[in-house]
C-alpha cells in the first residue's frame, strides 16, 4: 500500500484547508484511512480515520466539529479542516489499516507527511 498526502499550506487562523492522501497498492475498500499529526516536541496523535468502504469514521476531540473525512470512490481520502487554529500547525501523515482504528499502532503503512502551518 502506497500513501502521498498533500495540501498543505500556510493559512491564518479560521481559514479552511484541504489535505489529500492519493493511495494505491490495494483493493479499494480493503484497508481503512487515518490521519495523524504531529507537532514539533510532542507525540504524533490521532485526528480521524474512516473505514474501507467509508461508513464508519472517527474524530478526535480536539477537531470534532471543524474536520470532516471522507473518501471518494477510487483511491483518494480526504481531510476537510475548517476554523483552523494555530494549536493546529502540525506535519500531517496519512496511513492505512486493516480496520478502522483511532490507535496509530494498527497502522502498518505510512505515506510522507504534508506541513500545515496556522498563524494567528
Amino acid at each position: 500500500v502506497q500513501l502521498q498526502a498533500s495540501g498543505g499550506g500556510l493559512v491564518q487562523a479560521g481559514d479552511s484547508l484541504r489535505l489529500s492522501c492519493a493511495t494505491s497498492g490495494y483493493t479499494f475498500g480493503n484497508y481503512a484511512i487515518g490521519w495523524f499529526r504531529r507537532t514539533p516536541g510532542k507525540d504524533r496523535e490521532f485526528v480521524a480515520a474512516i473505514s474501507g468502504f467509508g461508513g464508519s469514521t472517527h474524530y478526535a476531540d480536539s477537531v470534532k466539529g471543524r474536520f470532516t473525512i471522507s473518501r471518494d470512490k477510487k483511491s483518494t481520502v480526504y481531510l476537510h479542516m475548517n476554523t483552523l487554529k494555530p494549536e493546529d500547525t502540525a506535519v500531517y501523515y496519512c496511513s492505512a489499516a486493516r480496520v478502522v482504528s483511532t490507535n496509530q499502532a494498527e497502522y502498518d503503512y505510512w505515506g510522507q507527511g504534508t506541513l500545515v502551518t496556522v498563524s494567528s
